[in-house]
């Protein structure tokens, strides 16, 4: 079981993440989303496509861009479509 964790939150738990590049994305239903909101960020991976990205937002305390998935991934990361995975001090634990 993967678990992300951030503010002592569980924001994200499954046992069925995917590992690219050594990041854990998250199947989308396993994410809480009380936690998620759109940042309106967006970066491009050469291999995977265009990203967007979620803050993470817990009693008034934002981690801005710390989450973000592929809505359309390339073909190569059809597998991660809308899967979420976690940076910028959220913790993913095993």
């Amino acid at each position: 079981m993967a678990k992300a964790i951030w503010n002592g939150k569980v924001l994200a738990e499954s046992n069925d993440t995917i590992v690219i590049e050594g990041n854990h994305y998250f199947p989308p239903e396993s994410i809480n989303r009380d936690y998620f909101q759109d940042s309106g960020t967006h970066t491009t991976c050469p291999w995977k496509g265009k990203a967007n990205y979620y803050n993470i937002v817990d009693n008034g305390d934002t981690n801005k861009d710390a989450a973000w998935y592929y809505p359309n991934p390339s073909n190569m990361a059809s597998e991660i479509k809308d899967y979420v995975a976690f940076w910028r001090g959220v913790n993913v634990e095993r």
